[in-house]
C-alpha cells in the first residue's frame, strides 16, 4: 500500500452500506460507512477485499494496516490501545483507561478523554471502537451491532 492514495469504496450487503477508506501515502486516513460512496471512489483495493472477508466471518485483526492518526497525542495513545483489544473480545471504557499508558481509571478527566478519543476515531473497524461496549464511537450504532455479531461479542 506504500504508494497508494485515494478514496476506495465497496458495497457491503451485510452492512447494507458501503465501506469507504481514504488512503494517503500508503496509510489509512479514514474509514466510514456511507449509504453512497464519494464521487470518484474506486472499487478495487486489497484492504477492501480483506474487509469483505472479515464481514464474511474470516477472523482478521488488521494489525498490519498502517493508520495515519492525525489526532492529538493523548487521543493517539488511546486509539492505539483500542487496536490492542483482541478480535472476539470487548472492553469497557474503564478497562481501556487502564490499558492506556499514563491514564488513571479513577480520573474523570481520563475517562472523558477516552470517550472523546473514541468519538473522534478516524478509522473505525481498523481501530475497533465497536469492541468498547459502554463507550461512544465513530462506528454507527447499527454497524456496531453487526460487527460485534461477526466477532461473537
Amino acid at each position: 500500500m506504500s504508494d497508494v492514495a485515494g478514496i476506495y469504496a465497496h458495497e457491503s450487503s451485510y452492512l447494507d452500506r458501503y465501506v469507504q477508506v481514504g488512503i494517503a501515502q500508503g496509510r489509512v486516513i479514514s474509514v466510514s460507512f456511507p449509504e453512497t460512496p464519494d464521487e470518484g471512489a474506486e472499487a478495487d483495493h486489497d484492504l477492501l477485499n480483506r474487509i469483505d472477508a472479515y464481514l464474511d466471518g474470516v477472523e482478521e485483526t488488521f494489525e498490519d494496516v498502517q493508520v495515519a492518526l492525525t489526532v492529538p497525542t493523548d487521543q493517539r495513545k488511546i486509539l492505539e490501545s483500542v487496536r490492542e483489544i483482541p478480535y472476539g473480545q470487548d472492553s469497557s471504557v474503564a478497562q481501556l483507561v487502564r490499558m492506556t499508558p499514563g491514564l488513571d481509571d479513577g480520573s474523570d478527566d481520563d475517562i472523558r478523554a477516552v470517550r472523546e478519543a473514541l468519538t473522534e476515531n478516524p478509522a473505525p473497524l481498523l481501530i475497533p471502537d465497536h469492541r468498547v461496549r459502554d463507550g461512544p464511537g465513530a462506528t454507527p450504532p447499527a454497524i456496531v451491532d453487526k460487527l460485534r455479531s461477526i466477532e461473537g461479542i
